[in-house]
């Protein structure tokens, strides 16, 4: 009986971290009656392995298909649709002066800026409900978005910022600024930052800073109406110039956040037993927060706070292939975009001749969902 127990505690210690069964578990350990241990539970099997490695493949290869079909339809749809078959021709044997073709040439902009705002977003929420193991988790809930937001508007108030390459170092700072300012905040008290009272902390910092916000924009109408037009969260009429200027910094942030997957599975089993496991969970917060900072602040320069993309992604991807960040995080660089994409495209045709920016319509989905999230009363740790 005490052997079974052991080895039930094993495979619940072995479920928290996917694919991490042949570290040892705490269970293990346990010494018998005889002051003797138990020997380690059953490890899962190469089959069971095999499966789900191939299942989470595949997932991979629907992702990236996806996000193929939703980027050509990027390119075809809107005011005026093109046919995909033209869509194909232009980006393979460009015609200045074929009309469609402009019209595509026209549009790759604001896919490319789709796709890196939306990969950015995704990755950046998909880790920081790793790193505050926080299923409510996002760079708007927490209140980073708000943090660069206000940044950008104190940039535009006061020193007169205009374009994504002067937005872009305030929008770092306002990020920093917030995320420090929320894990503060929430470690007040005995129990400390709990993933209840980030998301507490979190909402109270960003409804602080849209005060400030609106302070300084009903004093200047200037301000107002420079900043009228970037915090809707459009993709439309971005340039080239403000692409290229984000993009090393969004490079730098994927490059680094890909590399914690092993991290935010230890951390899903408490920092002590990641500090058993061998790792540093000061220090892995720490990086993955500089990942998080210069994904968000690119993104929230490059096209204004777009809600809801990072909290959306990682749970549909968690039904999808389960819990393993190592596979969540690469995952969400290609579900996320395709979701951000899929919603401006929508929100081209659904109110034709006018648009509706990706940014809303990104808020009107993802606010069900976030409600269905809280219902399900799942706001432990993960």
């Amino acid at each position: 009986m005490q052997e079974g127990t052991a080895a039930e505690g094993t495979s619940v210690a072995g479920s928290a971290t996917p694919d991490t069964a042949s570290q040892p578990s705490a269970a293990s350990a346990v010494p018998t009656q005889a002051g003797a241990r138990t020997a380690p539970g059953p490890a899962p099997s190469l089959a069971a392995k095999g499966f789900n490695t191939r299942r989470r493949l595949c997932w991979l290869a629907v992702l990236g298909a996806a996000l193929l079909l939703v980027a050509l339809a990027s390119l075809a749809i809107g005011a005026r649709s093109i046919a995909p078959a033209t869509v194909l021709d232009a980006l393979f044997a460009f015609d200045p002066a074929n009309g469609d073709h402009a019209v595509v040439l026209s549009r790759i902009v604001r896919t490319v800026a789709g796709l890196v705002v939306g990969l950015s977003l995704g990755l950046a929420g998909t880790s920081m409900q790793g790193v505050a193991r926080n299923p409510l988790a996002d760079p708007g809930i927490l209140g980073v978005n708000a943090g660069a937001s206000l940044a950008v508007v104190s940039g535009i108030f006061f020193f007169g910022a205009a374009g994504v390459s002067s937005y872009l170092w305030f929008a770092f700072a306002g990020s920093a600024v917030a995320a420090v300012v929320v894990y503060l905040v929430a470690s007040l008290g005995r129990s400390g930052a709990t993933p209840v009272k980030l998301a507490l902390a979190g909402a109270a910092v960003a409804a602080g800073m849209g005060s400030l916000m609106s302070a300084m924009l009903v004093s200047s109408q200037d301000s107002l109406e420079l900043f009228r037009r970037w915090q809707v969260g459009a993709l439309a009429g971005k340039s080239w110039d403000s692409i290229l200027a984000v993009l090393p910094f969004v490079a730098v942030g994927v490059v680094i956040l890909l590399c914690t997957g092993r991290l935010l599975n230890t951390l899903a089993l408490g920092d002590d037993m990641a500090r058993g496991l061998g790792q540093r969970p000061g220090v892995g917060r720490a990086v993955s927060a500089v990942g998080i900072v210069l994904l968000c602040g690119s993104a929230t320069a490059l096209a204004g706070p777009i809600g809801f993309i990072g909290l959306i992604v990682p749970h549909l991807l968690r039904g999808l292939v389960g819990p393993d960040y190592r596979w969540l995080l690469p995952l969400s660089l290609l579900a996320a975009p395709a979701v951000l994409l899929a919603a401006d495209v929508a929100g081209r045709v659904i109110l034709l001749p006018s648009e509706v920016p990706a940014g809303i319509l990104a808020a009107i989905i993802g606010a069900p969902v976030f409600i269905a999230v809280v219902r399900r009363g799942k706001q432990a740790e993960l």
